[in-house]
């Protein structure tokens, strides 16, 4: 007689215990060389669920199902709405020169 193998489904959200694992989480989708928005989307709805997305929904002023729906991949989400997550997160973009300074002549 054979066990059964059991499995679960693993989920990021589980892993994602303090804000330095969510911003490093961030960072790293900013590192790839293109840059793919339906994973960071994806990633900002990994981060809200491990949050509570009820707490998330509750801050930004969306429900609960649109605030998922939003940050699924493929959805048409609108900056202001990434904004507003963002901010509830307790966190925000920055931009940053990546390559060398430009001169106000060229």
């Amino acid at each position: 007689m054979t066990d059964k193998l059991k499995t679960t489904r693993w989920d990021v959200a589980d892993y994602l215990q303090t804000e330095e694992d969510e911003i490093g989480y961030l960072q790293a989708l900013f590192e790839e060389e293109e840059f793919n928005v339906d994973i960071f989307l994806s990633a900002l709805g990994d981060i809200a669920r491990a949050r509570s997305m009820a707490k998330i929904a509750e801050a930004t002023g969306l429900g609960r199902e649109s605030l998922y729906k939003a940050l699924q991949p493929g959805s048409k989400v609108r900056f202001e709405t990434i904004q507003k997550v963002l901010a509830a997160l307790g966190l925000k973009l920055s931009i940053e020169a990546f390559a060398p300074k430009r001169t106000a002549a060229e």
